[in-house]
């Protein structure tokens, strides 16, 4: 059944190094990691309200995410994220370390982070 859930996932929209915002939520940051389907913690999906949960047949992004308060690591769905329009920078402090500029609203990795 794992197999057929990978086979019928959506392709991924975003890349690493795009800024995004979520959908419904007031945080946005900087991709630095793509799962092709849902690849986290039963635990961590069922804490998700049943009405607002994500299918797991899609991308998951990770994130080096802010908000007004904090800085922060987040695992959010596709359906969830559009791109950034504002053109700032992201704040988040692992920024520097992953990451070597920031051009047209995105950042570039470092050749050194690359895999």
């Amino acid at each position: 059944m794992e197999a057929a859930t990978i086979e019928t996932a959506s392709p991924a929209t975003f890349t690493i190094g795009d800024v995004v915002r979520h959908r419904m939520f007031p945080f946005r940051g900087v991709i630095f990691d793509v799962d092709p389907v849902f690849n986290n913690t039963e635990e961590w999906w069922n804490a998700i309200p049943e009405g607002v949960r994500p299918r797991k047949d899609q991308p998951f992004y990770h994130l080096l995410a802010e908000n007004d308060e904090s800085a922060y690591v987040a695992y959010v769905s596709q359906q969830n994220l559009l791109l950034d329009a504002d053109g700032e920078p992201v704040q988040h402090p692992a920024v520097q370390q992953m990451f070597s500029g920031f051009e047209d609203g995105r950042y570039k990795l470092r050749p050194e982070i690359r895999n």
